[in-house]
């Protein structure tokens, strides 16, 4: 399994409200950051604030600058440290980064995915917990 080369799919992939806050979250954002919490409407994530419709993706997704034309396009967040558990736990299994298309499984993952689900557990222990059985 590859690092994470920034490639944004899973950020892109889940807009249109097919993330979600916690409460807990949410209560935080609003006591402590405004600037997330002016996208949250009634209780969901990623409203514009102006217009209060669902964005098609997260407004926290920034494209990082290139030091070269010829380089893939790179995304961060801008509210990294502060996202919500949804993508704090991304991703969890295996079969889920294939069918995201994510670029940092390799075949070799495929030909053995109990090995490589230990694999991203280990890889995102600080993030969330363990999916694996």
């Amino acid at each position: 399994m590859k690092d994470c080369n920034q490639c944004g799919k899973c950020c892109i992939k889940y807009g249109d409200g097919d993330l979600a806050a916690t409460q807990e979250e949410i209560d935080l954002w609003e006591l402590f950051n405004p600037d997330i919490f002016e996208y949250v409407k009634d209780g969901k994530i990623w409203f514009d604030p102006e217009t209060r419709e669902q964005l098609h993706r997260c407004p926290f997704l920034k494209l990082a600058p290139k030091a070269t034309a010829e380089e893939k396009d790179k995304y961060t967040c801008s509210i990294y440290v502060d996202r919500p558990e949804d993508c704090r736990h991304y991703p969890s299994l295996i079969n889920e980064m294939v069918r995201d298309e994510c670029e940092m499984i390799e075949v070799v993952d495929l030909e053995n995915p109990n090995k490589a689900q230990k694999q991203l557990d280990k890889l995102m222990s600080s993030s969330r917990p363990s999916s694996y059985s």
